[in-house]
This record gives C-alpha cells, sequence and structure tokens, in this order.
C-alpha cells in the first residue's frame, strides 16, 4: 500500500503534470487542447500524459484522429485542494516568521 501512495504521488510529481490534472477540472479534453493550454511540444506532453495514464489518473477515450484525456476519479481534485491548503498554511506561517525577523532586525 505505501508503493501504491508513493507511486500515486510520482504520478502528481511534476509542474506540468499537476497543471494538465487541474486544467481537467473543465472537464474532458483532447490531447490537442491541453498541448495549445500547455504551450509544450507534443512529445512532452505524450510523456506527461503516459505518466498520468501509467499511475491510473486519467482515463482516455479515442474519437477518430482525436484523443481525449479526464481525470479518472474527481477525489483527486479534492486532494490537489488538499495540497493547496496545506502548502498555503505553510506559506502563510513561513512569511509570518520573515515578518517577525524583520521587525526584530528593525529595532536593533
Amino acid at each position: 500500500m505505501i508503493a501504491y501512495k508513493a507511486g500515486f504521488f510520482q504520478g502528481l510529481a511534476h509542474p506540468t503534470r499537476i497543471a494538465i490534472i487541474e486544467m481537467l477540472r473543465e472537464g474532458e479534453l483532447s490531447c490537442s487542447a491541453l498541448k495549445a493550454r500547455l504551450g509544450v511540444e507534443q512529445s512532452n506532453l505524450s510523456q506527461h500524459l503516459a505518466v498520468l495514464r501509467s499511475r491510473q489518473l486519467v482515463d482516455t477515450r479515442k474519437d477518430g484522429q482525436q484523443v481525449f484525456y479526464s481525470v479518472r476519479n474527481p477525489i483527486l481534485f479534492e486532494i490537489l485542494d488538499i495540497l493547496r491548503r496545506y502548502y498555503q498554511t505553510h506559506l502563510n506561517e513561513a512569511i509570518e516568521v520573515l515578518r517577525e525577523v524583520e521587525a526584530e532586525e528593525a529595532r536593533q
């Protein structure tokens, strides 16, 4: 189970893959739409999509020549929202510490 969890997070361990998942919040998107929005090379996008597929984070649907991607389980969006709140809390704490240090230095 730990290896599965690690693999899940490895699937998200790149800004481009997180951006893809965030774009899929709107719903299913074609590979060409993702490429246009991300502004990346097709080969680069294909590699990231392959990782997301191998980690079972996205599903695909073929319609003619186009391949459409969607998030396999919408709970993934909730996980990303929780992680965003987690990092925002830590960022706010770090900012507060920096303000305290600056205030202390100004008093000296």
